[in-house]
């Protein structure tokens, strides 16, 4: 039951290459920093990622990103990074966008072991036609196209079939956390992480406080240590490395 590992390098050594990743975070918030830091000097490459966003330029999945280890991208904002841009129309980079609610939902049906789900976003869209470009060629027509979803009426609304998704790993970061792999998350960095924490078949959670089992009570309980297989415990150093994604002051 005891679930901690010594270091982050070790909580992600035997993520190969090619792997699957769901990732938590929403922009700079919730972001697990040291474990993503960790893999890029563990080397793995040829990621398929799954997260709300990869990152900025210089944080987050960014880090992966510019190093050349992702080769696909499922999320739903990319706004804020330019090398995520270039790599997407240069063609080095698959993308498959989703509307943000429905990414939610397939990562939390993956982890609730439902296979599909229909949902009204996206229909009379491109999401529900097909035909998003996923990769570019070098001379920026579509290589790969998004395939057509199914779709089905009920009470006489249109609805699109999705998908559950699960990883293969995923990596969250957690405001409090137990040996068992209890967690609990802090305001709106809480975000995508249990989400991502239910859809990986190999959990690691960096937390930046390690209590003794029984230290959480169990209605602070955000997410059951069934769903968290590897816990890292932050430096203090590494718990208040806080980034704000864009700081605006007034004049």
């Amino acid at each position: 039951m005891n679930k901690v590992r010594a270091s982050a390098a070790e909580a992600v050594a035997d993520i190969p290459d090619g792997a699957s990743l769901a990732v938590g975070g929403f922009g700079l918030s919730g972001v697990p920093e040291t474990l993503i830091r960790a893999l890029l000097e563990q080397g793995a490459s040829g990621l398929r990622v799954v997260s709300n966003n990869c990152g900025v330029d210089d944080r987050g999945l960014g880090v992966l990103l510019a190093a050349g280890r992702i080769t696909r991208v499922t999320g739903s904002y990319v706004g804020e990074n330019k090398e995520f841009a270039r790599q997407y129309l240069s063609g080095e980079l698959e993308v498959e966008l989703v509307p943000q609610g429905t990414l939610a939902e397939r990562l939390r049906a993956g982890g609730a072991g439902i296979p599909a789900f229909y949902t009204p976003a996206g229909v009379g869209t491109q999401v529900a036609r097909g035909g998003l470009p996923w990769r570019h060629a070098p001379d920026g027509s579509v290589a790969v196209a998004s395939p057509p979803k199914e779709t089905r009426d009920f009470a006489g609304r249109p609805h699109v079939l999705e998908h559950g998704i699960t990883t293969d790993f995923a990596l969250v970061r957690a405001w409090r956390g137990d040996r068992h792999g209890n967690l609990r998350f802090r305001r709106a960095a809480a975000n995508f992480n249990p989400l991502a924490a239910m859809a990986g078949r190999v959990t690691v959670a960096e937390v930046e406080e390690l209590v003794e089992p029984g230290d959480l009570r169990p209605d602070d309980i955000h997410l059951p240590g069934v769903f968290v297989q590897r816990v890292v415990e932050l430096t203090a150093a590494q718990a208040a490395d806080k980034q704000i994604e864009k700081r605006t002051v007034r004049s």
